[in-house]
């Protein structure tokens, strides 16, 4: 009676030993359990739990038959390797129209990616860029060298978001994140005070929970004017005093001055309002908007 060969297939961006419980049942009953390299972190895990795993090595017959072969008369699990083992699925295919009685095959899927899992594979490039061996020119720049591009990244995405085209945002938003990952990497190197992107992250996830107290705490702020004060009072309370009174406090100096008026303006509203002050910061703002027209234009007549 033939047996059955299982597929099985994993997230390399999961943990090893957090497979299904299936995938546990299935490699547990199974007579064999092959794999091209025992030192492969699922593998190792599953050797870890009591399973034994053997090596599958590249000498001798082809790799799909010594499977289809394997598992003529037992069960076999094969442990697939983190790049999904190209073109064995279609050798499988060829060697099993040709057996006389073939075993029974399935994909068995033992991990998943959990949302943001890709974030792992970009940290991961962004070491190897930056490490012994890597790009020479990511190895040799520093916050202030980057600083240049961050800008840049910022603005083009704003761009992108204007143009309505979310193509071109997805992939702005992409450069937006190198930016980060790159100054966390390069923070990481940092003889004094050195921090990585899980620092990053975490004070990021600190920071939102904080600052969300109707969604993770006691808070009751139910619509968007009532959560953008509760905001504002907790940020407030996060400076010190005699930041608390300043309009243009936290605002950025390299800020474009039409940015700056707008959250300067947005301050103002949320005190209370001064419709005097509101007017002259919106003639501000407009001759703001229409110096940076005439200094773009000036620009473009210069390079005609």
């Amino acid at each position: 009676m033939p047996g059955r060969l299982t597929l099985l297939v994993c997230s390399p961006r999961v943990a090893a030993g957090l497979l299904t419980r299936d995938a546990w049942t299935v490699l547990g009953d199974a007579a064999h359990v092959l794999t091209a390299d025992p030192d492969e972190p699922t593998a190792s895990a599953v050797a870890a739990s009591g399973i034994s795993v053997e090596q599958v090595d590249d000498a001798g017959l082809p790799l799909a038959r010594r499977l289809v072969e394997s598992a003529t008369s037992a069960d076999v699990v094969w442990i697939g390797s983190p790049d999904g083992d190209p073109g064995l699925t279609d050798a499988l295919a060829a060697e099993l129209s040709r057996a006389d009685e073939p075993p029974e095959v399935e994909v068995l899927v033992g991990s998943w990616d959990v949302t943001g899992a890709r974030l792992l594979d970009a940290v991961a490039v962004m070491d190897r860029l930056r490490s012994p061996g890597g790009c020479p020119w990511d190895a040799e720049q520093t916050h202030q060298s980057l600083t240049p591009y961050l800008l840049e990244e910022a603005h083009e995405t704003v761009e992108a978001i204007e143009s309505g085209d979310l193509g071109h945002l997805e992939e702005e938003l992409g450069d937006v994140l190198l930016q980060v990952l790159f100054h966390s990497r390069v923070a990481q190197e940092h003889d004094e005070a050195p921090f990585d992107i899980d620092d990053v992250a975490a004070g990021l996830v600190a920071k939102l929970v904080r600052r969300h107290p109707h969604v993770f705490g006691d808070g009751d702020a139910s619509t968007p004017d009532e959560v953008e004060a509760s905001w504002e009072q907790i940020k407030a309370a996060e400076k010190p005093d005699r930041e608390r009174d300043d309009l243009l406090a936290g605002i950025p100096a390299s800020l474009p001055l039409p940015l700056v008026v707008a959250k300067v303006r947005a301050r103002v509203r949320r005190r209370g309002g001064d419709e005097t002050l509101d007017g002259r910061l919106a003639a501000l703002g407009d001759e703001a908007v229409a110096q940076v027209e005439r200094d773009r234009d000036r620009l473009r007549d210069l390079l005609s």
